[in-house]
């Protein structure tokens, strides 16, 4: 048992929880203990811009599995997650998406006061340092590296010129600036100028180990939040097989991502009292919303043969188009992102098999409908959580994909994309689209909305982040987020660390 006491404790160093620490611990006033149930991002595979496929199934991977899932005709879905400082971004493919204006605008419709487009946008500029400079839209001088494909060979203009043929914007689109959708261009990436992953960690953490009021524990897997009444006054965990337990006195924040944040609560008595209750977890406050309204991104490969041998990209993908598939939606964020490659960097071929030479689209649902849920399997730390996203539930997101395939097929049969169109290898013009669709649509690692932000019955938490029913305790990753954003999930993880810091520093 430890008698240490900090002002904040951080649960998880990932993209949250790292810009979190460096912004509280440069009050020198402020005492910051970071909790990671990883270890450090020591491994060179992460930093290494083709490594990290290698990384999924490794000791840096919670290697979440779902239940088996009727929408994709029974199949159990890994959803690979970091365990490891940087959390998923140092595992993931870099690329820097922020959402859609319309997506955090509706979150302020919802109830969430403060998280309209123009109440965040500061917050992505402050984090920034785009290549390109400083504009409406974009910020320099952050800590958070931004590229636009420093690969040439993985941006397509015949793929950004067709899709042109097919009506789009383009081809030099800025999706993360005025306008996110119906435009085709390049991919912006997390990466340094070195060429490195420029990760949460690398970004955030790495250059303040030294500062004397922040301590970082690794292999430290928090078991539950310590309470008095209803006040969180810290936090239990394991490390090295012994339990330790530290006081915050200010607050416990957790940042463990869409699928610990609430297991951490449940195992807390934070949560749905009757689950709880037959679990034996004593109730602390009956959240009904926790480990609800699970959403997450699925992908699907379309690929087509291409008639000439391009150059191996060093990056998985560099083009990027979002849409919207039904008419009379433009009061909605696109529904529809689709990333582009004209080939598999050689030295990711093995782990990601197709016929050489190849072009790749992969279409995402970006707005899925479907929903689902985290729960507790057992009161015991050490197994994994029940995991349900119900992936393809509502009938509406097979249609999206079957919009996609068709819209795929009409921009590589425009004249611009010509010269590399050999024919539809997968799914094939013959075949069954939804049989296809269940058979091999799969996550793209996205999970939100399990401690979801708002004022229904089922938010979990109010606009200041804040946990209802208890105090002293706040969730701060993609948990809180009430739906998912049109787009990669990490942009806007920062995001809510940069804004809670703020207002954290402003508070005192």
């Amino acid at each position: 048992m430890s008698n240490q006491s900090f002002d904040y404790i951080v649960v998880g160093g990932g993209a949250t929880g790292c810009v979190l620490v460096n912004r509280l611990s440069a009050n020198e006033d402020i005492n910051v203990l970071l909790l990671e149930a990883g270890g450090p991002d020591s491994d060179s595979k992460i930093h290494d811009l083709n490594g990290f496929v290698q990384l999924w199934g490794s000791d840096v991977d919670w290697k979440f599995e779902t239940e088996p899932q009727p929408g994709l005709n029974g199949r159990k879905i890994v959803i690979n997650q970091g365990r490891v400082l940087g959390g998923s971004g140092s595992i993931h493919a870099m690329m820097y998406v922020r959402g859609n204006r319309l997506n955090y605008d509706q979150w302020k419709t919802q109830g969430c006061d403060g998280w309209s487009y123009a109440d965040v946008l500061p917050y992505f500029k402050k984090s920034e340092d785009y290549e390109r400079g400083a504009s409406e839209f974009h910020g320099v001088g952050g800590l958070l590296t931004v590229r636009v494909t420093p690969d040439p060979d993985a941006v397509s203009l015949p793929f950004q010129m067709a899709a042109v043929e097919a009506g789009f914007n383009g081809p030099d689109w800025d999706y993360n600036g005025a306008q996110q959708e119906d435009g085709a261009g390049p991919l912006q990436f997390n990466i340094t100028q070195d060429g490195q992953r420029c990760s949460s960690a690398v970004a955030f953490l790495t250059s303040i180990l030294k500062r004397a009021n922040l301590t970082v524990k690794t292999q430290a897997e928090v078991t539950r939040v310590l309470f008095e009444g209803t006040r969180a006054v810290g936090v239990e965990y394991l490390q090295n097989g012994q339990i330790q337990q530290v006081d915050a006195k200010c607050e416990v924040i957790l940042s463990a991502g869409a699928f610990v944040s609430p297991k951490i609560l449940m195992l807390s008595g934070v949560g749905p009292a009757d689950h709880l209750r037959n679990l034996g977890i004593p109730i602390r406050a009956d959240l009904s919303g926790v480990g609800q309204n699970l959403s997450d991104h699925l992908q699907l490969p379309v690929i087509f043969q291409a008639k000439i041998k391009l150059a191996d990209p060093t990056l998985l993908t560099g083009n990027v188009l979002f849409t919207r598939t039904r008419p009379g939606m433009n009061a909605a964020p696109p529904d529809l992102q689709i990333i582009f490659s004209p080939g598999v960097p050689s030295a990711l071929s093995a782990a990601i098999p197709v016929p050489h030479p190849a072009c790749i689209f992969v279409p995402i649902l970006a707005q899925p409908y479907s929903r689902g849920w985290v729960r507790l399997r057992t009161a015991n730390l050490q197994d994994p959580p029940l995991i349900n996203p119900n992936y393809l539930q509502s009938p509406s997101d097979v249609q999206v994909f079957v919009d996609a395939v068709n819209l795929v097929r009409k921009i590589a049969d425009m004249p611009a994309f010509g010269d590399l169109n050999a024919g539809e290898l997968v799914p094939g013009s013959n075949a069954d689209l939804e049989t296809y669709i269940r058979n091999n649509a799969s996550t793209i690692w996205h999970p939100v909305g399990t401690c979801k932000m708002g004022r229904d019955a089922q938010s979990v938490v109010d606009p200041d982040l804040k946990v209802y029913g208890v105090k002293g305790l706040r969730v701060a990753d993609a948990s809180i987020m009430p739906t998912v954003p049109s787009g990669n999930t990490f942009a806007g993880c920062v995001m809510i660390g940069e804004k809670l810091a703020d207002q954290l520093l402003n508070s005192i």
